[in-house]
């Protein structure tokens, strides 16, 4: 079995964990890096950002290259990541060369800071669509999908895995965050921090507030992830609320690395973490949950021996979501073999 990956082919994208996953799966891969239907410089990026309805600049530059690519290649699957920089027409041509094209849809196309008409118009034209959040399910057949499945997020194992502490002194947390400074998380953060917990944040945007700022380590590569990951007492996991989040991707990566989670209270991590986690609603619960975790130690180590069990016993890689989206188009189309 062929397959085509169009996504971001660097590490911590998507892409690059579902390349990771074809080759887990013994399958024959190819991934074209979706970076390249964007403008080369920032400027331009941000003018068609703002003013092109957030459509890449070199959209069909770049969807001809694909059409090209599996003219030689002859994929079965064509796995297209996020908002795929593919137009119709291409998908259509995709497809009439024998190729099954989905969509694994990382964020919510209707999160009104990411919404990009060109990218709602395609959605009917992919044979189906794979997403990690159940809210907007019925949004996608309501735009045409023809097939719409829930996947959530996964892991890479040879990524987001146990590490050891090898942060220097002064380093170390109570809380540590890994995510962008959304505006529904300031105030939970900022809570946190009022309490009198040392706060670790990895993730955009922190120090443009002066209350997180002093907390804020910039963006940092897996290694210093999963060290901090390591040395901090607890791994806080928030949702996208823009997004209509139940499960992130980080909530994934937190459980397979390993430590004390305290989660946003939704189903699908409740569903994740069942009894090896502690959760929380509102910022009240999130600092109370917070501060017994801190002190109590006996309990983080139980609530990680839980999680370690749990997550060695589970099918949430993504070699996992791969084979069931193979699985689902096999039953569908009944012509994919693996």
């Amino acid at each position: 079995m062929k397959v085509l990956i169009v996504g971001i082919d660097r590490p911590g994208q998507i892409g690059s964990y579902f390349a990771s996953a074809a080759a887990k799966r013994g399958l024959s891969f190819t991934i074209l890096d979706s970076s390249e239907s964007e403008a080369r410089s920032r400027v331009a990026r941000s003018l068609y950002w703002r003013l092109a309805g957030k459509r890449p600049a070199r959209l069909r530059e770049f969807g001809t290259s694909v059409v090209n690519a599996c003219s030689e290649l002859r994929p079965d699957l064509v796995l297209t990541t996020g908002r795929a920089p593919l137009e119709r027409p291409q998908i259509e041509k995709l497809q009439c060369n024998g190729a099954i094209v989905v969509n694994y849809s990382t964020d919510d196309p209707w999160n009104p800071m990411l919404l990009a008409p060109w990218f709602l118009s395609v959605i009917p034209a992919y044979d189906a669509i794979f997403t990690p959040r159940r809210a907007n399910l019925e949004d996608f057949r309501r735009f045409g999908a023809q097939c719409v499945h829930y996947i959530p997020f996964g892991y890479d194992p040879d990524v987001h895995l146990p590490w050891p502490n090898t942060l220097p002194a002064g380093k170390q947390s109570d809380v540590l965050f890994v995510g962008g400074c959304d505006a529904d998380r300031l105030p939970l953060i900022s809570a946190l921090i009022h309490a009198g917990l040392t706060v670790a944040l990895y993730g955009g945007y922190w120090g443009r507030h002066g209350k997180t700022r002093p907390f804020w380590r910039g963006l940092a590569e897996q290694d210093v992830i999963r060290s901090a990951s390591a040395s901090a007492l607890i791994s806080l996991c928030l949702v996208r609320r823009a997004n209509r989040d139940g499960n992130v991707m980080r909530s994934y990566e937190a459980a397979a690395i390993g430590g004390c989670i305290l989660a946003e209270d939704t189903s699908d991590h409740r569903e994740l973490f069942g009894d090896a986690a502690r959760f929380f609603t509102t910022e009240k619960e999130l600092v109370d949950e917070a501060q017994r975790l801190v002190c109590e130690s006996s309990l983080r180590d139980h609530l990680r021996l839980k999680l370690k069990e749990r997550i060695s016993h589970s099918c949430h890689t993504y070699a996992d979501r791969l084979a069931s989206m193979i699985h689902i188009m096999q039953s569908k189309a009944g012509r994919l073999t693996s």
